[in-house]
């Protein structure tokens, strides 16, 4: 679709999510918004490339969390993108405080801009209907108002907060005075908001001036303002990104921007829009997204069915999954946990994960497959005093010069080249050859190649973990 000449629209692609719901695949070092749940891009990917439109739209602003960046900024790099900016929050604040960040940041370069704030890890399927939702909310938003996106709901869902539409806006279809913003409801007043036709479901999608919701939040939550600023001020760039500083930024109270501002103002206006949104919440919310066969069943991966209806089956790994006279079942099979769920109680997926953290176990956290800004490293094996690991190091990247206390490696080149610094010496690597690098050896791992780099590593000695690793220099600032 095309739209007349107007102002730019600067997207805010919000990123601190950590989708605990969808574990075992949505991890705290890897969460949903960067995995590909719903098409061949991941979440973040998709909704980066929902705003290129460099017509309508300018340069997207990340806001994400500090152990996200380099996957991140290679996601983006890989879809052919180049952001405004990422910045990196050091603590986690909620919405309001990220969306203070965005609008100071904005308001330095265009006092008049729109701020268009997306989640990154929401699905929408009708880019036409969002982008004519963008467009009215646009022209509401230049008339003074602070606007949210609502959902037509087409069930009587209980995950979601609601938006009761107030008087219908003068000259802009489908907005409206916001008349409530409601929690999520039970299924009985769910079914009631469904039946009244009166009710949106709350998107957690907004546009405003940036000029008007400083002003309003400087009114009824000055404390966010003033954190946000500081963080700004004392905040540092480091290698393509922003880095706000901790101490500052820890002091924002700790609340969305429903509640901060858009509960509070007079000036709260939302665009009724039916675009085939959702946020992803859930394993069921998948289900129901996804494309089913004639046993009501959506699968992916190595996957085998015998009288199995309305599932949701998922194998990321190297292993068949299979289901015999199962229904309403969710399994998802990653390389190192398994899933089974009921679907309808999906939603109790978080209290396993705290279980898991509570019991101090890695699985909340990573993946056996960890990335890194280089490439990123596979456990295959490990046993008393010994590791095994797959490295795969991009064309042109390599590793920080480091030594390690506790263990001594082994690298045995499987395809491409390596340049290994050990000590003084230089060392190329070709395919079927190995180093050894003692306890205590400065070294260094590069690929100087055109083609991805892949290694075995074979670690040995009394302590294997991650964090023994003294790095001396580093190209991604990690020293």
């Amino acid at each position: 679709m095309t739209r007349t000449s107007s102002p730019q629209i600067h997207p805010v692609i919000l990123s601190g999510g950590s989708g605990t719901r969808l574990w075992p695949m949505s991890r705290e070092h890897y969460p949903k918004q960067l995995l590909s749940l719903c098409s061949n891009q991941s979440m973040l990917q998709d909704t980066a490339a929902r705003v290129r439109d460099t017509k309508r739209f300018a340069a997207p602003l990340l806001i994400c969390n500090q152990e996200h960046r380099f996957i991140i900024a290679e996601q983006i790099r890989q879809i052919g993108l180049a952001p405004q900016a990422i910045v990196l929050e050091p603590v986690a604040r909620n919405t309001a405080a990220a969306a203070a960040v965005a609008a100071l940041t904005l308001a330095e370069r265009d006092p008049n801009a729109l701020l268009l704030l997306l989640p990154a890890d929401h699905l929408i399927r009708d880019q036409d209907a969002f982008l004519t939702a963008v467009d009215t909310a646009a022209t509401v938003a230049a008339t003074g108002r602070l606007v949210t996106f609502g959902i037509v709901p087409h069930a009587p869902e209980t995950g979601y907060g609601y938006i009761r539409r107030g008087t219908m806006i003068a000259g802009h279809d489908g907005s409206f005075n916001v008349a409530a913003f409601i929690e999520k409801p039970t299924r009985s007043v769910a079914e009631e908001f469904l039946a009244s036709g009166e009710y949106l479901w709350n998107s957690g999608m907004f546009l405003f001036p940036v000029g008007l919701f400083l002003a309003e939040l400087e009114r009824f939550e000055p404390a966010v303002l003033a954190a946000a600023k500081a963080s700004l001020a004392t905040g540092e760039r480091d290698l393509d990104f922003f880095r706000l500083d901790k101490e500052n930024f820890a002091t924002s109270p700790g609340t969305s921007i429903d509640y901060a501002v858009m509960e509070r103002t007079e000036v709260a206006a939302v665009v009724a829009a039916d675009m085939g949104w959702t946020d992803v919440g859930s394993w069921s919310a998948l289900w129901e997204v996804g494309q089913r066969d004639a046993n009501g069943n959506v699968h992916h991966g190595d996957v085998l069915m015998h009288d199995t209806r309305n599932s949701y089956v998922r194998s990321e790994c190297n292993t068949l999954v299979a289901l015999v006279g199962l229904d309403d079942t969710v399994v998802v099979a990653t390389d190192d946990a398994i899933l089974v769920a009921a679907r309808d109680r999906v939603q109790d997926v978080k209290v396993l994960v705290e279980q898991l953290k509570r019991d101090g176990r890695t699985e909340p956290m990573t993946h056996r497959k960890v990335h890194r800004p280089w490439g990123f490293y596979q456990s295959v094996h490990e046993g008393d005093r010994f590791q095994v690991k797959r490295l795969t190091v991009a064309p042109g990247a390599r590793l920080s010069l480091q030594k390690h206390y506790h263990r001594a490696e082994h690298w045995v080149v499987v395809n491409g080249t390596a340049l290994v610094t050990r000590g003084e010496e230089q060392i190329l690597l070709r395919e079927n050859e190995s180093v050894y690098i003692p306890l205590g050896t400065v070294h260094r791992l590069e690929n100087p190649g055109k083609v991805p780099l892949n290694l075995i590593e074979v670690q040995s000695g009394s302590y294997l973990g991650e964090d023994d690793i003294v790095r001396i220099d580093d190209t991604y600032g990690r020293t």
